[in-house]
């Protein structure tokens, strides 16, 4: 992040970056998901792939700007350990809610014809928000939990690594390795989440749009979205923390 940006600027950043990942991400399960589409059910590494690139694009566009941090749990980790002003954490979350909500309208306006063909409401709302596989809020939360800590630890460990002190846009490219790989190698229970704003926002669409939009969109499940918000939240600040009592001081 560069603090001599304006806040506005750098808020933008974080508006569009998550946006760019929505798009991408979300984009590639409607993709997968919806009836009627080229990619339909083109498997899981075409999800994983999505997002990976959906985090690689916004990070080498805005890391050296806003610092993309595209997720409230990292912005309120880093702020917990100290390397990010509390005073700016609500607008930067507020940004990225929002702009995860705008880059989810953009799906839906895409895909509008292939939401009419899906009658499954949980393929529906995958493409939305996340969604236990067990059907199981304990262990959404466990996968949640181990995934963000994961995230959060080696994304800081790339970005302030000694090996790319010369070369940030290296480290910026591997968060798009790091987000792929755990997408498969962690994501088969949830979807995965890894970020409140990621969910929250696409959620809190999917029940504001009528049924004349999402004629199949069926229940918002509420009852689990707490998950996807307090596990990736509890995520930062351990995933942090941990980087900062074993690597900090470096």
């Amino acid at each position: 992040m560069d603090p001599g940006v304006d806040l506005w600027v750098r808020l933008a950043c974080e508006f569009i970056g998550i946006a760019i990942m929505i798009i991408i991400g979300n984009g590639a399960v409607a993709n997968v998901h919806l009836k009627g589409t080229k990619g339909f059910q083109s498997g899981w590494a075409v999800i994983a792939m999505g997002y990976g690139i959906g985090v690689m694009i916004p990070a080498m566009m805005f890391g050296g700007i806003s610092g993309n941090h595209i997720n409230p749990g990292f912005t309120i980790g880093l702020a917990a350990w100290g390397y990010f002003p509390w005073a700016e954490v609500p607008a930067y979350v507020i940004a990225q809610l929002l702009g995860a909500m705008a880059g989810q309208l953009m799906v839906v306006i895409a895909h509008k014809r292939y939401y009419d063909n899906t009658t499954d409401p949980d393929d529906v709302l995958g493409t939305f928000a996340t969604i236990n596989a067990a059907r199981s809020n304990a262990n959404g939360f466990i996968a949640e939990l181990i995934g963000s800590v994961t995230l959060f630890s080696c994304a800081l460990a790339i970005t302030r690594s000694p090996l790319f002190g010369d070369e940030p846009g290296a480290a910026h490219l591997g968060l798009g390795f790091l987000v792929w790989g755990l997408v498969l190698g962690i994501g088969g229970p949830t979807g995965p989440a890894l970020n409140p704003a990621r969910d929250l926002g696409p959620r809190l669409l999917h029940q504001l749009l009528p049924t004349s939009v999402l004629a199949h969109k069926g229940s918002s499940q509420w009852s689990y979205g707490w998950v996807p918000i307090a596990a990736p939240l509890l995520g930062g600040l351990l995933g942090v923390g941990g980087y900062t009592l074993i690597l900090g001081g470096l």
